[in-house]
């Protein structure tokens, strides 16, 4: 790398020492490159002014010209200066209340100024609170001036936006010839890409918007093509260095397609079992990602493939995160492959010691085909005789070294791994967190199944949503009523439930009700499900434990008390909890009047579809990618220009790329790509490497 771009920050003009550690602590500015792709996150535009007689109450942030007609200093009351700024159209006052003495030195009335900011209205009048004023001199006004984030600690050390872009414009007039580039000609060529240097001139100065939008492409397509690179290098590595065990006998699959299967497989279920076959075939591993919404179908698809997998010979082993899940995934497939005859059993930290010893003598000696479990499949006194495939539901509820116990479990092979999930992933994050993953999705509902209906109602309007409860509880029916309990806010929380409880208890006193939260012991909890499951209670009163798998097709109902405090992936993955007969069903969403404008969208966007994958792209335009799965932490998705939720175009097109680069040149040896081979180990020495599964 270029010895320029690494030199320590502290050396750059006008920083020093002192400034050098707080752009280190405040913006993670290290070096002269951290500082070139520390991007303006808007541009001022110089060539578009307002006119006073054209703002209003609701005008967003404004731009004006004009000349100062007057300034006061007032001492009454609170303190305030007051400059009058004048275009042809109008006169608009400008407030200040801090830093007076040292404001009124820099204003000078009959002088053309450049104003910025957002106006606001006070006794009627229109003005502006402090607001950023320049003094305008025509030859001296770039078109286009960047505006960069900032922060408190950093303006008191006089390091806001301006005197960034100040450090910008002198760290690029040092730099001619020393940025070095990192795409080849080849890409530069076939995709009209600006060169480096130029891109980062004009990220931060560009002379017209035209170049403005070359350098952003430019620079998305360079951080996204070498994040892609890493992924699908890691993949090449992962097939090359993990031998899997060819699983190809289809024989039991067809006998049960033919005559155990109850139903009709939609045409998404079939494309991804053909996916999944093909992977089993070959002499690699698989590393396969099913995305499912609620309801789809994931589990048969899961079925299936273990069906391949036990007429090779071999065993299957379905890790799901608890007992109860785990509980109802072994009764559902006891139940569709009672005509086949394939040993299955379950193993949990429930399962009795006699029955736990038998189950481990059968896996060991391979009569035992079957086992699904929780974490206790991890444990060192479990070997398999032949472990051919591991299927993992929800995978995020399992940590990288867990899943690589079970690889352990297989020494001279590493067991096929099937990944599914229910919760639907924006088809641009999954390129990114899973690009070393093969991706299924399964986008297709089974036939019959009606759409689940999503109201909301106001804590005004209980009365109305209790009548709809009691039609369905009266027709035999279940019902649903959920609280958030937030580990900040629990003990708020944990008395809420309590509360609720008791009024639905006042409310409904001829039908029998539960009450399931994570404060309860795992049997009681257990116990409760139990109960619901059989019937034997008509409405369960719970926190979010039941978020995830709960399978009851006579639930017709769920109720989610405020609605407004759930994300949209876990409103979607309650509402997944009814729906699963062949009843109507719905979802209430409760909230209060008083909603913020992200909280009433997320609502809508729930009332408006069923679709995951909408919601999921909603989810990640309101709230971003890095709180959408938790990794903004994780290095993997540490983009310093590239935007997930509007740059999906410019990933997928960066991944074609990288696929074309890696097809001709696996290792980059080729002098042509020199310069991405460099480039690629610096990052890779930078970030690191991530998980190979999921």
């Amino acid at each position: 790398m270029s010895a320029f771009l690494q030199t320590k920050i502290e050396y750059l003009s006008g920083v020093g020492p002192q400034r050098a550690l707080l752009l280190q602590r405040e913006v993670n500015v290290y070096t002269f490159e951290d500082l070139l792709q520390y991007y303006p996150f808007r541009h001022q535009d110089y060539r578009q002014w307002q006119k006073i007689v054209a703002i209003g109450s609701h005008t967003a942030r404004v731009q004006l010209r004009g000349t100062l007609d007057g300034i006061q200093l007032l001492q009454s009351g609170k303190p305030r200066l007051i400059a009058y700024l004048k275009d042809d159209t109008g006169t608009v006052p400008l407030v200040w209340f801090k830093g007076l003495s040292w404001i009124i030195k820099k204003l000078k009335p009959g002088v053309t100024y450049m104003m910025f900011g957002k106006p606001t209205i006070y006794n009627q009048q229109i003005s502006f609170i402090h607001p950023e004023l320049e003094v305008f001199i025509p030859e001296n006004t770039p078109c286009l001036f960047p505006v960069y984030r900032t922060t408190e600690r950093l303006k008191v050390k006089y390091l806001d936006s301006k005197y960034l872009a100040k450090l910008q414009y002198n760290l690029l007039k040092r730099s001619s010839g020393c940025i070095p580039e990192t795409l080849s000609d080849t890409l530069l060529k076939r995709y009209q890409l600006l060169d480096r240097t130029s891109a980062l001139r004009n990220i931060h100065f560009p002379k017209d918007s035209t170049l403005l939008q070359q350098a952003c492409f430019r620079l998305k397509f360079e951080e996204l093509l070498f994040l892609q690179l890493q992924l699908l290098q890691l993949r090449q590595k992962s097939v090359k260095q993990r031998p899997g065990k060819v699983l190809q006998n289809t024989q039991l699959l067809r006998r049960f397609y033919v005559y155990g299967l109850p139903f009709t497989l939609t045409r998404a279920q079939k494309r991804v079992v053909r996916e999944i076959y093909r992977d089993l075939r070959s002499a690699n591993q698989m590393n396969r990602l099913v995305q499912g919404d609620v309801g789809s179908g994931k589990t048969v698809v899961a079925l299936l493939s273990m069906l391949i997998c036990v007429g090779s010979d071999a065993q299957v082993a379905l890790m799901v995160p608890t007992e109860l899940l785990a509980t109802q995934h072994y009764q559902g497939l006891q139940a569709l492959i009672q005509s086949i005859p394939v040993a299955i059993e379950l193993l949990t930290s429930a399962t009795k010691q006699s029955k736990r010893r038998e189950i481990l003598h059968d896996l060991q000696v391979g009569r035992l085909k079957i086992v699904v479990g929780t974490h206790a499949l991890l444990h060192d006194s479990i070997t398999f005789y032949n472990l051919g495939l591991v299927i993992i539901d929800e995978q995020h509820r399992f940590g990288v070294v867990q899943r690589a116990k079970l690889w352990a479990k297989q020494q001279d092979h590493f067991p096929h791994v099937l990944v599914m999930t229910a919760t639907p992933i924006p088809r641009t994050l999954a390129m990114t967190l899973y690009g070393d993953l093969d991706l299924s999705v399964i986008d297709e509902m089974p036939a019959g199944r009606k759409p689940i209906k999503t109201l909301h109602y106001y804590d005004t309007q209980r009365l109305s949503v209790f009548r709809l409860l009691r039609e369905q509880m009266a027709m035999g029916r279940q019902v649903y009523i959920v609280y958030p309990l937030i580990e900040e806010s629990r003990k708020m929380d944990y008395n809420n439930l309590l509360d609720g409880y008791e009024s639905v208890c006042r409310a409904f006193p001829e039908f029998t009700i539960g009450i399931l939260h994570g404060q309860m012991q795992a049997a009681d909890k257990a116990y409760e499900m139990r109960r619901f499951v059989k019937g034997k209670t008509q409405l369960m009163v719970a926190t979010t434990v039941v978020e995830v798998g709960v399978d009851v097709p006579n639930a017709t109902v769920i109720v989610i008390e405020n609605a407004e405090r759930f994300g949209l992936a876990q409103l979607h993955q309650l509402r997944g909890r009814v729906g699963r007969g062949r009843e109507q069903a719905y979802c209430i969403l409760m909230s209060s009047v008083r909603l913020t404008s992200k909280s009433r969208e997320r609502i809508q966007t729930m009332v408006n579809t069923c679709d995951g994958f909408e919601i999921a792209d909603a989810d990640l335009k309101l709230r971003g990618p890095g709180d959408l799965l938790g990794i903004q932490q994780s290095g993997v998705l540490n983009l310093k220009i590239a935007n997930l939720t509007t740059d999906g175009h410019i990933l997928q097109t960066a991944r074609a790329a990288a696929q074309s680069v890696l097809q001709e040149d696996p290792t980059l040896t080729l002098p042509k790509h020199r310069t991405l081979k460099t480039r690629l180990a610096y990052l890779q020495g930078q970030v690191g490497h991530w998980s190979n599964v999921g």
